[in-house]
């Protein structure tokens, strides 16, 4: 039996006035979900425990079958392992974000405008951290660059009960009330004002503005932690692995979970990734030996905090077009296999971050002797609460793994 888990990250929604009460999921055409979801078994799970924020990383956790209240210490550290980036154990990494924010105001009056300074090139923002390590670093703290506007500062025996918010979460608004308080507030946020009176003039600027493109004008710091200890997934499933991202964060699970993270060109975390590269790169681990993949989708999530109705919906489409309808004539050349469809989290355009609802799953079984497809309905969120409902996220991928 093989095993695959399509996940498109904020692919849920909430039903909107502009689709006519209809969610992206619903409104999309989807025809190769719908085939999952009519033929096999569909339902809600609730990915992110109560008191945990929706991210991403506790989401994606509880998908790949870590209990967040367990294994969860931060998504920092997560990227840290995937950009190899090494980790003591007086170590705390920080996201630091490459943001744009508004115009001359004192720092605690600006807005953030762009919480990804215009999907900056990962070229244009390692020139850019370079110069923020050179003028912030140091013997302990030092920056390192990521992909686009993601990326890290690690520092030994940092603040780790610092209260911060991702930029995401306040996209159009004043960062007054979201700016670095607690245990080493004031020191990080020293470090993102003193980066607001340098980044502006840096030459990536200056020829950003002169294209008409949003300058990354500031640090945002958020996100922080220390390595976690994840048991190995074969130790807990007893199958070999292979995670397939542009996001470090999701790569990072994978790695310390002991899945191979697999390298695809023209991933890209946003709509203009290499969609058809990873359902490639998928069954090529699965006929090399793998008996699992976990295929993660960034784009409808970054469609979501900008508040794209249209590109959501597309991104949506393409995982149907590019990803699910390549990759399911190609796993039954293989044989025996299940195909688990969902979101890690909602993140409904309305209010352009995550949400703690619990999002829909389909699975679906494809076995030797087995009748095919029933006449079940659509995927959609609707659709999939009218089944059962896993209260523990953790639990479904031992569901998915081992439900006859």
């Amino acid at each position: 039996m093989k095993y695959v888990i399509v996940l498109g990250d904020g692919m849920a929604d909430r039903p909107l006035a502009e689709l006519g009460g209809k969610t992206p999921l619903q409104f999309a055409r989807t025809p190769n979900m719908d085939l999952l979801s009519s033929g096999g078994e569909t339902g809600l799970v609730q990915t992110v425990p109560p008191g945990f924020p929706p991210g991403s990383d506790v989401a994606n956790l509880s998908v790949l079958g870590y209990d967040p209240k367990e294994y969860y210490t931060g998504r920092s550290p997560l990227e840290a392992v995937s950009m190899g980036i090494p980790l003591g154990d007086r170590d705390v990494a920080f996201r630091c974000n490459l943001v744009t924010l508004s115009g001359a105001e004192a720092y605690g009056e600006k807005r953030m405008l762009d919480y990804s300074a215009g999907e900056i090139s990962s070229a244009e923002a390692a020139e850019l951290i370079r110069n923020v390590n050179a003028r912030l670093g140091g013997d302990r703290i030092r920056f390192y660059p990521g992909v686009s506007y993601r990326h890290l500062m690690v520092w030994p025996d940092g603040p780790e009960g610092a209260s911060l918010t991702p930029p995401h979460d306040i996209s159009g608004r004043p960062v007054a009330s979201h700016l670095p308080e607690g245990e080493g507030g004031l020191q990080l946020r020293k470090m993102m004002e003193e980066s607001a009176h340098f980044l502006p003039d840096h030459p990536v600027n200056r020829r950003r503005l002169e294209q008409g493109l949003p300058p990354a004008n500031s640090l945002w710091f958020w996100g922080q932690g220390r390595r976690p200890a994840l048991p190995a997934f074969f130790d807990k499933y007893g199958l070999t692995g292979s995670v397939i991202s542009a996001v470090d964060l999701i790569k990072g699970i994978g790695i310390c979970a002991g899945l191979k993270a697999v390298a695809v060109e023209g991933v890209t975390g946003n709509i203009h990734t290499n969609f058809s590269g990873k359902t490639l790169a998928a069954l090529a681990e699965l006929r090399s030996g793998k008996d699992f993949v976990y295929i993660h989708i960034e784009a409808p999530d970054e469609a979501g905090h900008q508040g794209d109705l249209e590109t959501k919906v597309h991104a949506i489409e393409e995982i149907d077009e590019k990803v699910l309808r390549v990759l399911l004539p190609g796993l039954k050349e293989m044989g025996d296999h299940r195909i688990m469809l969902l979101p890690d989290h909602p993140t409904p355009l309305a209010i352009k971050t995550h949400s703690s609802d619990p999002v829909p799953y389909a699975i679906y079984t494809v076995r030797a002797g087995v009748p095919g497809p029933g006449g079940g309905r659509a995927y959609n969120e609707a659709n999939a609460a009218e089944g059962f409902c896993f209260e523990s996220g953790h639990q479904l991928m031992d569901h998915f793994l081992r439900a006859e």
